[in-house]
């Protein structure tokens, strides 16, 4: 078997085995069964691994997604034939953001928000699986496993935590030359499992899977459910949408490449589209699962068709095959997965990183972990906005002077003079001129009073946005009421852009684009030697 079809095998079936329990319990939580979270893994993963944008991406119900999905069911009555309408519809939703290629703007995402989410997703499987090592029932929520500790304690299962101990000796000992051919997660979910039925040991496992194809389910729209059902599904669409791109980021990280985002969109748009049709819950790229693949070989689609066909394989009678499978072992296989995750390149600059930048990581990680993800990364990308604008404010200056000494003054005191009674100031605006330093500039307008023309010299300007131009124009206004003469000197691309404002206070007459014939035309204004 070549290494790359082999690498896409073993790691689509580790992360298979690894998304098994986590559809069960997603379908569960959902109302909707555990069969549906399977159905959503197999459909959505076969077709997003076969139509998407990110090679090694492994899709399915995520968190966030059945939080959402259970909310719709809930609000339609249990009425699967309308929640899988909302399915459909943020199926849809997808699509269309692929198409307007919605997705490049993924790429705008910092990279200390990258990282913040990264180290908080390991930081999380870390907390989440520390409670199956030790033999206990999972928790919900990072938080709850903090909290939960001593009652995780009290459940403590010392045959969980041998398998979970050997576990962790296997996939962070296994030598390279043995993990080329096997592995290290699935040698050790192998052995362990084989030493936990040999020895029958009693450890909490995986239990029963459902068995069965899914009966074709028909989405129902109704003229009494039709808003609601465009809501949660703009809603499914749009989460399912930010989800799955900020995997494919990790991915990117991880393995150095770069996804096709609008690409990745609508081959998710289609998947969740297909689980409407199926009663499938709807999902997204999952970070978990999708890096257990890559840690175990997985680098091109072959993986996820692994992964959505094992899971097949299971619901149509293989399920006795994994049932058995000790929680345990599959821990200590997370467990690894979380250490490997931390953004240990990121965390060794802590102290050296400018302190913007390890303020955005750090309020990211944290909220990943003790909030939610997306709500983790949406701060995070406004609080480096926030940054960057304070910055490029901090950079513009604003500066008014007299008019500059003409080349053929002899006398150099005599001219500054001239300068100071002339009556003409230059308004000097030198850096980006936007909303956050535009009120720089109202608040020169005392330096101006009392002259008779004002030049506002912008030629160091690289863009101004509309805020920039209504200061513009308020000042100007400012200095119309007082008798004071206005020129504007612009780049050509920003004088063309302010031609086609038509503002009021910004015609044509007053704009121009060459500083020199400016002065020279205020001076003639006033009358002085040009």
């Amino acid at each position: 078997m070549p290494g790359r079809l082999r690498g896409d095998f073993f790691g689509g079936l580790t992360a298979g085995i690894v998304a098994l329990p986590l559809a069960l319990a997603f379908g569960v939580a959902s109302g909707a069964g555990a069969a549906a979270g399977l159905y959503g893994a197999i459909v959505l993963g076969f077709v997003a691994a076969v139509l998407g944008g990110t090679r090694m991406q492994i899709s399915g119900p995520t968190g966030p997604m059945t939080v959402v999905f259970a909310s719709a069911l809930a609000v339609v009555g249990a009425d699967l034939g309308v929640a899988m309408a909302a399915v459909l519809v943020g199926g849809l939703v997808q699509i269309g953001l692929g198409l307007l290629r919605a997705g490049g703007l993924v790429r705008f995402i910092p990279y200390p928000v990258v990282s913040g989410f990264m180290s908080g997703i390991g930081v999380i499987i870390l907390l989440l699986q520390s409670a199956p090592l030790l033999g206990a029932a999972p928790l919900s929520s990072p938080l709850a496993a903090v909290l939960g500790l001593p009652g995780v304690i009290a459940q403590f299962n010392g045959e969980a935590l041998l398998l979970g101990f050997l576990t962790l000796v296997i996939v962070f000992r296994t030598p390279m030359v043995i993990s080329r051919v096997v592995p290290a997660p699935l040698l050790a979910l192998i052995a362990m499992t084989g030493l936990a039925v040999g020895a029958g040991l009693a450890v909490p496992v995986i239990g029963d899977i459902p068995r069965g194809l899914p009966a074709l389910v028909l989405p129902e729209f109704t003229l009494e459910t039709w808003t609601t059902v465009l809501l949660l599904g703009i809603t499914l669409g749009l989460l399912g949408s930010i989800d799955s791109l900020l995997t494919s980021l990790v991915a990117d990280s991880i393995t150095r490449t770069r996804h096709h985002s609008n690409r990745e969109l609508i081959g998710q748009g289609i998947g969740n589209m297909l689980c409407a049709f199926v009663g499938g819950l709807p999902g997204a790229g999952a970070t978990m699962r999708t890096v257990v693949n890559i840690k175990s070989g997985g680098r091109g689609r072959m993986s996820g068709v692994v992964h959505a066909l094992f899971l097949l394989a299971l619901l149509l009678g293989l399920g006795p095959l994994a049932e058995r499978i000790p929680l345990a072992v599959l821990a200590g296989i997370l467990i690894k997965v979380g250490v490997d995750i931390l953004d240990y390149r990121m965390l060794r600059l802590v102290r050296t990183a400018p302190r913007a930048d390890v303020a955005v990581m750090t309020a990211v990680f944290v909220l990943t972990v003790l909030v939610d993800l997306i709500v983790a990364v949406g701060a995070g990308v406004v609080l480096s906005m926030m940054l960057i604008i304070h910055q490029l404010s901090r950079q513009s200056s604003f500066r008014v002077r007299p008019l500059p000494r003409a080349a053929e003054e002899v006398a150099a005191g005599e001219r500054a003079a001239a300068d100071l009674e002339s009556g003409i100031r230059v308004i000097e605006i030198d850096g980006a001129f936007f909303f956050g330093s535009a009120s720089q500039l109202l608040d020169r307008v005392d330096q101006v009073i009392g002259t008779r023309v004002a030049v506002f010299d912008c030629s160091r300007v690289p863009f101004m946005d509309l805020s920039a131009q209504f200061a513009l124009e308020e000042m100007i206004e400012r200095l119309n009421a007082l008798s004071i003469a206005v020129r504007v000197v612009v780049p050509p691309a920003i004088l063309a852009q302010l031609l086609r404002l038509r503002a009021p206070q910004l015609p044509a007459d007053i704009l121009r684009d060459d500083l020199q014939g400016a002065l020279a035309e205020a001076r003639r204004l006033i009358d002085l030697p040009a």
